[in-house]
């Protein structure tokens, strides 16, 4: 994959929706790691801007969300499955609709359980992206109680380092 050229998508089942994520800059790309930072797509009043890893291979998007004056104001994330096409240079990553979001108190919060069995129900997902959902989301949750979500903070906080050098 070509870093420069690379052509990021976003596809969710809820609402149904794929979007060219064109303003993303890039950071970093690796193989199992994707690094990239942005702003909102619509102007928000309670945040602006953050930075997201992409761990590819856990099925993980950790994001660091930023206030409008550039401060952390928790971090979030999604459960994803990433889709690569070489020919086309692009990586297509589709939200599997649950959803963690951990505090800078350290406390965590699951969301969006209901929407997975809701596109469940309704055909939008398959059985094997509910089950990598769920498995995908209990990996994340063991690495938070077990104190260790550091570990993925640390992976942001040195690409925007990377970037400040």
């Amino acid at each position: 994959m070509d870093k420069d050229n690379l052509h990021l998508y976003r596809r969710r089942f809820i609402p149904d929706e794929l979007i060219y994520l064109k303003d993303d800059k890039i950071l970093k790309l690796e193989d199992n790691l994707l690094i990239t930072s942005w702003k909102t797509l619509n102007p928000k009043t309670d945040f602006a801007s953050g930075v997201s890893a992409f761990f590819i291979d856990k099925n993980w998007k950790v994001s660091k969300i930023l206030d409008h004056e550039g401060n952390l104001m928790h971090w979030y994330c999604d459960i994803i499955d990433c889709l690569w096409d070489e020919d086309a240079n692009s990586l297509t990553y589709e939200d599997l609709l649950f959803d963690v979001v951990v505090y800078p108190n350290g406390m965590a919060k699951v969301l969006d359980c209901d929407e997975a069995a809701e596109a469940r129900e309704k055909g939008l997902i398959t059985e094997e992206q509910l089950l990598k959902g769920l498995k995908s989301m209990n990996e994340l949750l063991n690495l938070i109680y077990q104190g260790r979500f550091d570990r993925l903070e640390a992976v942001v906080e040195g690409a925007i380092a990377e970037q400040q050098d």
